[in-house]
């Protein structure tokens, strides 16, 4: 059979080694970084444990079909995976405190209803009604085929709108993520906690299709799941998978270039000069720098311009190392919602920093991330403009300022958390830049329909015959679920070729 190289040793990439090693293809994996998992990334320190990535799963659905594909143990037996419950607890800015239970829709109406008011409950399951709607219409060709040729037709909003009715000037539908929250949940703090939802995958809210309503669908409906000992675990299980399955790693190599002959990809040059060649090359990051052909013709989807401050964000992360025990009954996830998302967005997306951020407090109830039960291991998270133009995240006094910002906000959440901080930890978009190589620290976020296509994600197979995409900057985009379904993808392509119709 082939030999396949694949460049980085992302979750989707490593997705993709996994079951091409299955098929029977020898695969190895070059990795610019000193170990595996992209930004599934782990901090240690003290006895604390933290993750530096995704801080929960979900559709884990996703990753125990790789497992099932590739081998005899299930996921369950090689990570410990639980429901998080309740799912998270949102603070807003007029003191209203809510806890949302996990994947249950009638316990979310009524502790919306209970913190609310009256109502509140019944617009948002009306709202999750018709995002449901937006899934199943948008589900296959998003998630589980290839981009499809005709992807145009993907421009469309599956989204069905309720129509607004305004004097003299005809009804209007909803057509963003903030216009679904003013017009069709009408509450501020509803708008909010969508809002939140779109800024947490670092999507404006403003300009982000309607069809994003298929993201909280899918945590209210799916669930929130954590792994035991820090989501680098799951990184973890994924990359044995691959070793037990025969794929060989290569850590600190970075490829600097694809070899090409006769307009086809036949390995890849590293940084210290030497060539590996190979069959077929997978790579799990963004590829143009790395080619000489064009990977893309009129009518394909190109990726976002790096210099667009729209096109991704980045995340900016306290560790606090806490003395003290954890209270029993605290959320594992709360979200603390900024008094202003409009302007939050504004500064965001503008190239700022916003001064009041939507803070995202995670919690973990796991003895593998603290020293003891005395103390306790706290991440705070805010999406954030990306590293470089206006924002230098490499500015020491920029990054204390703002992570004082961040603490100050979650001690919303989190009663004398600067009088229980032994000490803390900041990772920035700076960080993210020279760990995985992504422009400016950016975080990709998933593909939706609608606004034209804007937020597709370019196709899987490229027109460099032998180079297929995998990862986060691939269709269908970035995230866990996402990632894991890009490597799914990419592995089915090269394995079935033409006849490939996606996951089953």
């Amino acid at each position: 059979m082939a030999g396949i190289v694949v460049i980085g040793a992302g979750m989707g990439a490593m997705a993709a080694a996994a079951r091409l090693a299955v098929a029977g293809h020898r695969v190895t994996v070059y990795e610019r970084a000193a170990t595996y998992g992209g930004s599934v990334g782990r901090f240690e320190r003290d006895g604390f444990v933290f993750d530096t990535g995704p801080g929960l799963l979900h559709l884990p659905a996703v990753y125990r079909d790789l497992f099932v594909k590739t081998g005899k143990e299930p996921l369950e037996r090689c990570v410990e995976v639980g429901a998080v419950d309740p799912a998270s607890r949102h603070v807003f800015a007029d003191g209203a405190d809510v806890l949302l239970p996990n994947a249950s829709r009638a316990g979310v109406v009524t502790a919306l209803d209970g913190a609310l008011g009256a109502g509140a409950g019944e617009r948002w399951a009306d709202f999750l009604g018709r995002a449901r709607d937006a899934w199943e219409r948008s589900r296959r060709p998003l998630l589980e085929e290839p981009l499809w040729p005709d992807h145009q037709v993907l421009g469309r909003d599956p989204y069905p709108a309720v129509p607004r009715k305004r004097l003299l000037r005809g009804a209007r539908l909803a057509s963003t993520v903030a216009e679904i929250g003013a017009w069709e949940l009408t509450d501020p703090r509803l708008a909010a906690l969508l809002d939140g939802y779109a800024l947490a995958y670092g999507l404006d809210p403003r300009g982000t299709p309607a069809s994003a309503a298929v993201l909280p669908y899918l945590e209210q409906t799916f669930g929130s799941w954590y792994v035991r000992g820090g989501m680098r675990e799951l990184a973890r299980a994924v990359y044995e998978r691959c070793v037990a399955r025969k794929v060989r790693f290569v850590f600190d190599a970075e490829v600097t270039r694809i070899v090409e002959k006769d307009g086809a990809a036949v390995g890849v040059e590293l940084a210290d000069g030497t060539v590996a060649e190979a069959d077929q090359v997978v790579a799990g990051v963004a590829p143009a720098a790395l080619v000489e052909s064009a990977l893309w013709a009129d009518g394909d989807v190109r990726p976002a311009d790096a210099a667009d401050p729209t096109a991704a964000a980045g995340r900016f992360t306290v560790l606090l190392a806490l003395r003290g025990a954890r209270p029993a009954g605290t959320a594992h996830r709360t979200v603390v919602h900024s008094p202003d998302g409009s302007a939050e967005a504004a500064d965001i997306f503008g190239g700022r920093t916003a001064a009041r951020p939507t803070v995202t407090v995670l919690r973990p109830d796991d003895p593998g991330t603290r020293p003891d039960d005395g103390h306790e291991a706290v991440t705070l998270t805010a999406t954030v403009a990306p590293h470089g133009g206006r924002v230098d995240w490499s500015d020491g006094a920029l990054r204390e300022r703002y992570a004082d910002v961040l603490v100050a906000a979650a001690g919303a959440a989190v009663p004398d958390l600067t009088a229980r901080t032994l000490w803390r930890e900041v990772r920035t978009p700076a960080e993210t830049a020279e760990q995985t190589g992504a422009a400016g620290g950016r975080v990709p976020a998933p593909a939706l329909a609608g606004a034209g296509g804007r937020l597709l994600r370019p196709a899987n197979a490229t027109r460099l015959r032998g180079l297929t995409l995998a990862g986060g900057w691939a269709h269908p985009g970035g995230g866990l679920a996402h990632a894991g379904m890009s490597g799914a993808l990419a592995a089915g392509l090269i394995v079935e070729g033409a006849d490939f119709r996606g996951s089953r």
